[in-house]
């Protein structure tokens, strides 16, 4: 059941992530650069909301018997992968930019293929990560799982304060 549970939440995250991708690669970008307010809505916001869970994580208590949350129910892990990649504006934006520059690279003819790449890639890289914490779950120490949240917190208020700095950039 375990095993079940960890891969049902990577699904749900390579779904996400997948969807972003096709939309970044096959045209996002065209709304933003004609949507000025959209694009600042998503710096602002998205830098907010980036700080927020990285002050969070970097004020999260590790218990010392806390397991994953593998009673959580489905929609709610279906929100949660959705905010993940979705929520996440350097994901949106750097998307467009890589993935746009990428398409207008790419010959007519390898286009399909580059894309199935990418997405093979998502599905890889985010099993892959499922099944090293599944295997090295045990090995997660107290001190270590509150050094990751405070490492991983740290670089997502980087990321937040630097998309507030790309808003107020854009006001001038």
């Amino acid at each position: 059941m375990l095993v079940l549970n960890y891969f049902f939440v990577s699904m749900n995250v390579i779904f996400f992530d997948i969807e972003l991708a096709l939309l970044c690669f096959y045209g996002i970008g065209g709304v933003l650069q004609k949507h000025q307010l959209l694009k600042q809505g998503i710096l602002l916001f998205g830098g907010l909301a980036v700080a927020a869970i990285g002050f969070g994580l970097i004020r999260s208590k590790i218990e010392e018997n806390q397991e994953v949350k593998l009673n959580e129910s489905i929609p709610k892990i279906i929100v949660s992968a959705f905010m993940v990649t979705w929520m996440n504006p350097q994901a949106i934006i750097d998307g467009t930019l890589l993935f746009g520059g990428f398409r207008a690279s790419l010959p007519t003819d390898v286009i399909n293929v580059f894309i199935i790449g990418v997405a093979l890639a998502s599905f890889i890289w985010f099993t892959g990560l499922a099944a090293a914490t599944i295997l090295f779950r045990k090995s997660f120490t107290m001190k270590i799982l509150k050094v990751i949240n405070v490492v991983c917190g740290g670089i997502l208020m980087v990321y937040g304060v630097k998309l507030i700095l790309s808003f107020i950039a854009t006001l001038r």
